[in-house]
């Protein structure tokens, strides 16, 4: 039986919390360096046209489920597969994606926090590169710090849930997704000032063939679905807060295209201090932490800059971890009756119990031979197992049910439901029955090393 539901107060309350749960760290964080890592141009391609042509329709999927059931995600596969109750593993996985990613995720962002108080303090003053980077060593590895930093951005995360639907992830997503904007114009701006402004724009638009690999293209594609929250519930629990007027396709459009705008803006604001001051895109996942406080420290403003980018950083984490806590708590208040105070809190105790070891990861506090057993520690172990596995798998299951399970009629009446779009329908059923499936595979099967598709396909 469906629960009366808070819905949106607008449409832009729903595209700017939608937006800002998809450009998360995923955006600012792993968007940059993968790019780096994968050739620049040929890659970002790659990547705008699957979440055009993946991305898009799975998310108008997994809204339309939402906004058909009234429900969080795994009411939605109950109440839709009554005769195949086996099917609500699908919102299941989500809800454990979304618990298991809110655990490490406040620790990265908790970083971010700290950074933006060390920045006041102007830490990177007269200090090497090397030096610098030995900050974020000793950060990292501080396990007393990180856990604080952890427990204050699950704390503020869980304060923003805890006013509901209009009053709290509405209301915070329209302020901070504005402010991310604005701080991200601002510091691309200043970016277009630098003499590598040009080389980034060659880097990032022009398409390198010779350093393009199968794989590239799959990461291309695998980083399209992180990036538009897919295969984590979130925005199947955002379409049960839809109303049926609104016009499913065109809302999808407009945050996928949003999602690409900021993906650029953030290259075109990062590249240019890396290639100023000669250094690699390749850097990885310690480009933030690491290279960008000592390059920023090179430039007129540097604590200025260097605070400001640390704060978007902070905001874009906000905006994503917000519908992590949700959509486990919105679960829990369907499934057991809960009252969104006992199951926001409840999820926000938990999530920042279990990222604990995440956070102590470095350190070596717990688990200290985790490492040597598992070759990873912790917290890098709990990411693979979320997107190599829980995240794709969870789409497969989204998009074949949808393409395979769910009554043809259902999916055509909510689609058409709000939109003057009706030529659209069957394109978009052929990619969610077809495509989708077969491309996730092939993202599956790469991630996991079962078959490595570079030794066998060249360019």
């Amino acid at each position: 039986m469906n629960q009366v539901r808070e819905h949106w107060g607008s449409r832009l309350g729903f595209i700017l919390a939608a937006i800002g749960s998809a450009v998360g760290l995923g955006v600012l964080w792993k968007f940059p360096y993968t790019v780096g890592q994968n050739g620049g141009g040929i890659f970002l391609f790659l990547y705008f046209l699957f979440v055009l042509l993946i991305g898009i329709p799975v998310f108008i999927g997994e809204l339309l489920l939402g906004r058909h059931s009234q429900r969080a995600a795994v009411g939605t596969f109950t109440e839709l597969s009554k005769d195949r109750p086996s099917w609500k593993i699908s919102g299941w996985l989500g809800v454990i994606s979304s618990f298991l990613i809110m655990s490490f995720y406040s620790v990265i962002a908790g970083w971010g926090m700290s950074y933006v108080l060390m920045s006041l303090s102007g830490f990177y003053q007269n200090l090497s590169s090397k030096e610098i980077g030995a900050v974020f060593d000793t950060l990292s590895h501080s396990g007393s710090v990180t856990v604080f930093w952890h427990f204050l951005f699950t704390l503020i995360t869980m304060s923003i849930v805890l006013s509901g639907v209009r009053k709290g992830i509405e209301f915070w997503s329209k302020i901070m997704t504005r402010a991310l904007f604005a701080l991200l114009l601002i510091l691309f701006f200043n970016s277009m000032r630098l003499s590598g402004f040009g080389e980034a724009v060659s880097f990032i638009f022009y398409p390198d063939v010779s350093t393009f690999k199968f794989s590239s293209a799959l990461e291309a594609l695998g980083l399209a679905f992180f990036t538009l929250s897919l295969g984590q519930g979130i925005m199947i629990s955002y379409g049960s807060y839809m109303k049926k007027s609104e016009n499913l396709p065109a809302m999808a459009g407009i945050v996928g295209i949003s999602v690409i705008i900021v993906a650029i803006l953030a290259a075109l604001t990062i590249f240019p201090v890396i290639f100023t001051f000669n250094l690699s895109p390749q850097a990885g996942s310690g480009l933030i932490f690491k290279t960008l406080p000592y390059l920023f420290a090179q430039m007129p403003g540097a604590l200025i800059l260097s605070t400001l980018f640390f704060t978007l950083f902070v905001f874009t984490a906000l905006t994503s971890s917000i519908p992590f806590i949700e959509v486990v708590a919105t679960n829990l208040m369907e499934l057991k009756g809960w009252s969104r105070k006992r199951a926001v809190i409840t999820v926000a105790a938990s999530t920042f119990a279990f990222g604990i070891p995440c956070a102590l990861s470095a350190s070596g506090n717990m688990f200290p031979s985790w490492t040597n057993i598992y070759g990873i520690n912790f917290m890098e172990t709990i990411e693979r197992l979320v997107f190599i596995w829980i995240v794709p798998v969870c789409g497969l299951l989204t998009s074949i049910f949808i393409g395979w399970v769910l009554d043809r009629r259902i999916a055509a009446s909510e689609f058409h439901s709000g939109t003057k779009w009706h030529f659209l329908f069957k394109p978009w059923f052929f990619f969610m029955r077809y495509i989708v499936p077969l491309t996730i595979v092939l993202i599956i099967v790469q991630k996991s090393g079962l078959v490595d598709f570079d030794k066998y396909i060249r360019f």
